[in-house]
């Protein structure tokens, strides 16, 4: 196949999720948020390199907010900005940006009227979450309207799954994406020992194609699918018809699609 492949031309945008909080890794939380922000990040060609989970602890939510937003397009973050004493994330990426932290008017007039509508007291507590790093903009939040915020290229949410949900699709409309990764697969009722040695030949001759190996089992059937990512549809397909042919030398045939 010839000519210029899907994303080609296009530069990688890259971002990296931080999940912040200890209920996260002490096992009672379960995340759902770094699946859905990845999935909604590919469809505008925003590619997720990396992701960490980290605790609630300052200096560690400081320095690697630092070390990540100079290293990819976006940092995305969730978690840790509510109205208790332990949501420090806002806190921790002012001092990240080195910049003083403090109630934002927007902020305090959307909460106090949230409020008033509601019958809530907006008691002091409530307020924390209308403080703002300096300099930073407010992400929407239709849902609860606590904001989240961008400050330069990280943007912090909620660690609430349905609050993250409506502050993703707030601020997508900022971000500029580029190549988005295509991805095909083919599944074959052979062992993953069987196309090792092939397999590693395949990716050899397709640098600019990801190939994974993922193998299944169900009961007394196993098999394994071949999972191919690339910005390019025409490398893709490339590295798809050599797979496809190989499934075929070893005498299986291959489906599309993937079994787990």
């Amino acid at each position: 196949m010839s000519g210029t492949g899907e994303g080609q031309g296009k530069k990688t945008v890259t971002a990296c999720v931080l999940l912040i909080g200890d209920e996260i890794l002490s096992g009672r939380t379960k995340d759902s948020n770094l699946s859905h922000i990845a999935h909604q990040l590919n469809q505008i060609g925003i590619q997720v390199r990396e992701a960490r989970v980290i605790p609630d602890i300052e200096a560690e939510i400081v320095a690697t907010v630092n070390e990540v937003r100079a290293k990819y397009d976006y940092v995305l973050t969730t978690g840790g900005i509510g109205p208790t004493h332990d949501d420090i994330t806002a806190d921790a990426v002012a001092k990240a940006f080195d910049v003083p932290i403090g109630p934002d008017p927007d902020a305090m007039a959307l909460l106090q009227a949230h409020y008033a509508e509601t019958g809530g007291d907006f008691t002091p507590a409530r307020q924390r979450m209308a403080r703002l790093p300096q300099g930073a903009s407010m992400i929407a939040n239709p849902l609860s309207k606590a904001p989240g915020f961008q400050i330069g290229n990280v943007f912090v949410m909620a660690g609430v799954p349905m609050v993250m949900h409506v502050m993703l699709d707030s601020l997508l409309p900022r971000l500029e994406g580029g190549a988005s990764m295509l991805s095909r697969s083919l599944t074959a009722s052979i062992g993953e020992g069987t196309i090792a040695e092939k397999l590693g030949e395949i990716q050899s001759r397709h640098a600019d194609v990801s190939i994974g190996s993922y193998p299944y089992y169900r009961g007394r059937e196993f098999g394994t699918s071949i999972v191919m990512r690339s910005v390019d549809s025409s490398a893709l397909e490339r590295a798809a018809t050599d797979v496809a042919q190989m499934f075929a030398q070893l005498g299986v045939s291959a489906v599309e699609g993937e079994k787990t």
